[in-house]
C-alpha cells in the first residue's frame, strides 16, 4: 500500500494548467471537422461491408451476413443523422 500511495504521489496533478477555454472553443469548431471524419470513416466501413464476400461453407456464415447486414443499416442511418446536423456557426460558443 505505501508502494502505491508513493507511485501517486510522484504523479503531477490531473488538469494542472490545463487547456481551458480556448482548448474548448477549439473543440467546438473542430466539431465540423470531425462529423466530416466520421462520415468518411462510416463510408469505408459501408464499402469494406459491400466488398465482403459470403463464405457459405462457413459455419455461422447466416448471422454473420445478418450481422454485417444490421451494421450497415446503422451506418447509413448514422450518416443520414450527422448530414442533418446543421453545421456550426464559427463564431458561436457552446455553453453548458
Amino acid at each position: 500500500m505505501s508502494q502505491l500511495r508513493g507511485d501517486l504521489d510522484s504523479c503531477p496533478p490531473v488538469n494542472a494548467g490545463g487547456p481551458g477555454v480556448a482548448a474548448m472553443i477549439d473543440r467546438a469548431m473542430s466539431d465540423d471537422t470531425s462529423r466530416a471524419r466520421v462520415v468518411r470513416e462510416l463510408r469505408e466501413l459501408i464499402a469494406a461491408l459491400d466488398r465482403r464476400v459470403p463464405q457459405v461453407d462457413r459455419v455461422g456464415e447466416r448471422a454473420i451476413a445478418r450481422a454485417a447486414e444490421a451494421l450497415r443499416a446503422e451506418a447509413m442511418a448514422r450518416i443520414e443523422e450527422l448530414e442533418r446536423e446543421p453545421a456550426h456557426d464559427a463564431g458561436a460558443v457552446k455553453t453548458g
